[in-house]
């Protein structure tokens, strides 16, 4: 349960939009994707709780900026952050917006002075990004509010998901959801490994979801086909103006397919059955079963020629071929009547 609604696989998938850097410094923009991301649907909006202090030091030093193939390569990671970020005072405004929005607002914190202001707003979760995963530190801290604790995995080993795990438990938390993700930006569906979600499930004994950085919502659909509990995925109002994140979020329309298909995928999973569910039984007619194909009269015996396996499947099954080949049957048939056990001299009906 995250604040009032119900989380797992009895439930529809709980769709988070991921606020993130998208607001570009600007609050409105930021109210514009709270109020985009009801209108589509979602059950949450989650924040980023940082200072660019609190991710990492002013230095002008080669370690200290963004390299390889990040979207951000090339920029001082405490100019991206400051940048980024979202600012403290605006929090109060923003949870406020999305409760009256109908969204659960929550936030990924990165140090114990976020988890401080997050308690001040009864935040219901907390969210560890995975590149968090590995600081036990702070996923205690987050365990220790006694709110259910999300772990996005993305990069980490089995072992580093088993001391995350660990550390989570050992601190008090309860309710943990892992989210299994790829932390490239943007990524891509093969390397999405959506079989990793039952296995996370069955070997941690904890609800599973799914953090999406991939372009569409299809790794999401997978995902809830799959057991996904949770679907998280970056939202933004417009491509344009361009943010540190918009190039790997989805605008409003594409969210709204997301909550869509998510949910048709969440119910398509149903449960383990055999035999026809109740919107089938009028396609039973269509199968084929026994039917008479010449008159015939008490005495005769039913041959190939005169007994056939055609549609519709009202008479035996077909299986029942062998057990009326070389019978007498037992009165006058005529043509096209379904084959049935009071027919067919010396057969116990089976």
């Amino acid at each position: 349960m995250i604040a009032d609604r119900p989380v797992g696989p009895d439930h529809p998938p709980f769709i988070v939009a991921e606020l993130s850097a998208n607001h570009g410094g600007d609050f409105q923009r930021a109210l514009k994707i709270i109020a985009a991301s009801a209108d589509a649907g979602a059950d949450a909006v989650k924040f980023q709780a940082y200072t660019a202090d609190s991710l990492t030091l002013d230095v002008d030093r080669t370690d200290f900026y963004a390299s390889g193939d990040s979207p951000w390569a090339g920029q001082k990671l405490h100019d991206l952050y400051k940048k980024a970020s979202t600012p403290y005072e605006w929090f109060p405004d923003l949870f406020a917006a999305c409760k009256d929005a109908g969204l659960i607002p929550f936030a990924s914190p990165f140090d114990q002075a976020a988890i401080d202001m997050l308690q001040d707003l009864d935040a219901p979760a907390y969210k560890i990004a995975s590149f968090e995963a590995v600081d036990h530190g702070l996923i205690a801290a987050c365990a220790k509010t006694g709110r259910p604790l999300i772990i996005s995995v993305g990069l980490c080993t089995a072992e580093e998901i088993k001391d995350a795990v660990n550390a989570a438990r050992s601190a008090g938390a309860e309710d943990i959801i892992l989210l299994q993700c790829n932390s490239a930006y943007p990524s891509q569906e093969d390397d999405a490994n959506l079989l990793t979600i039952p296995f996370l499930s069955q070997h941690y004994g904890v609800l599973v979801g799914y953090s999406d950085h991939t372009p569409g919502a299809l790794s999401s659909i997978a995902a809830c086909a799959l057991g996904a509990c949770m679907i998280e995925k970056h939202v933004i109002d417009a491509k344009e103006p361009e943010t540190a994140d918009s190039k790997f979020s989805l605008t409003p329309d594409t969210l709204s397919t997301v909550v869509e298909d998510c949910r048709a995928a969440w119910r398509s999973r149903g449960g383990i059955r055999q035999g026809p569910t109740d919107s089938e039984k009028g396609s039973l007619a269509f199968r084929r079963s026994l039917y008479v194909v010449d008159d015939m009269q008490a005495g005769d015996v039913f041959t190939d020629t005169v007994i056939r396996s055609v549609r519709p499947g009202h008479g035996l099954a077909p299986k029942h071929l062998d057990d009326v080949l070389g019978r007498q049957c037992t009165r006058d048939i005529a043509r096209g009547a379904a084959v049935d056990w009071s027919m067919i001299s010396g057969v116990t009906k089976k």
